[in-house]
């Protein structure tokens, strides 16, 4: 017979939807029961998992995703669902580490819980624009298989006393009720520091609601906020948050490393990669992979059979002097 811990780890599965975990433990089971000799018992149970699974993947198949923010939400709300993964980002290995160990928590709840231990579940997300902010909601949506929510903070921030903090309930209800990925992009326009000298009445209740309903916040979903502006944070806002992580623009070796990623399988010419990456200073990882994409495009467009430096160079040239237009303005 299964053993009580058993039964308590199956219910435990099927309650949290761990489907992984609930065929491991019925799998066990049969083992255990063949072992003691119940053949046909042992057969049975095989078999109803084997069905159980051909089930499931018959409904996954069939599923449309129907989640969409209804009423009032749905101008709060932009729902999608993502298909990245952690490989298609390029991210630094300090953070892809803590990435991977936010996705790991999630996909491994059960064994926290067991312990009384929960996964993190508030991120906050700060640097240069990008670096890679939005696309990490993306890619966490992508791993974990849920719908990303992007908060729309011209719909949400209005000149009406109270009116704001009224929508900031509704999407924090969501956030209980719908499991999924939930992001504050350009978050300092909730969160700016609350002495600012050009700072309203209006601006400190919403950050001092945002502050409440994120501190009792309980649910399964990850909030993800995100920020070009750091130092305009209320610092009390970092404390709320289980883990802060900080983007930046690529060294000389992301860079290096950038380029050849995007660049695997075009023709090349001889390459300086360090002259690149000298020519790439200060731009950020999307910025450089906007050039390598022109530089393709530039090759394929004039029948080229390969691509040169001087196409590369050419292209991030053209990125800086983009960028350079758009900060200024």
């Amino acid at each position: 017979m299964a053993t009580s811990q058993q039964l308590k780890a199956l219910l435990r599965s099927h309650i949290e939807g761990d489907d992984a975990q609930f065929y491991s433990i019925a799998m066990q089971l049969a083992a255990h029961e063949a072992k003691q000799g119940h053949s046909q018992l042992a057969a049975e149970i095989r078999d109803l998992i084997d069905q159980a699974k051909r089930n499931r993947y018959k409904k996954e198949l069939a599923i449309v995703p129907l989640v969409k923010p209804k009423g009032e939400l749905s101008e709060l709300l932009v729902a999608s669902y993502p298909k990245q993964r952690l490989s298609d980002i390029i991210l630094p290995p300090d953070i892809e580490k803590r990435l991977n160990r936010l996705i790991n928590e999630h996909k491994q709840v059960h064994k926290l819980r067991s312990y009384n231990l929960s996964p993190r579940k508030k991120i906050l997300l700060v640097g240069p624009p990008g670096t890679g902010k939005t696309l990490t909601a993306s890619v966490l949506a992508g791993e974990l298989g849920l719908p990303l929510f992007v908060v729309r903070l011209d719909s949400l921030m209005t000149k009406f006393m109270g009116e704001t903090a009224s929508k900031l309930r509704l999407i924090f209800d969501a956030v209980q009720q719908v499991r999924g990925i939930y992001l504050f992009d350009e978050f300092d326009s909730i969160g700016s520091h609350r002495g600012l000298s050009n700072d309203v009445g209006e601006i400190r209740r919403v950050l001092n609601s945002f502050l409440l309903m994120l501190e009792g916040e309980q649910s399964d979903s990850i909030i993800v906020a995100a920020t070009n502006y750091v130092d305009l944070l209320d610092h009390a806002l970092f404390r709320r948050f289980d883990d802060v992580i900080e983007y930046h623009l690529p060294t000389e070796e992301e860079i290096i490393f950038t380029l050849k990623n995007k660049l695997t399988n075009i023709p090349k010419g001889r390459i300086n990669w360090k002259a690149l990456a000298e020519t790439a200073n200060k731009l950020s990882f999307s910025e450089i992979s906007q050039a390598c994409d022109d530089a393709i495009k530039h090759i394929l467009i004039n029948d080229k059979s390969k691509i040169s430096q001087a196409d590369i160079i050419n292209s991030l040239e053209d990125r800086i002097i983009s960028t350079h237009y758009t900060s200024s303005r």
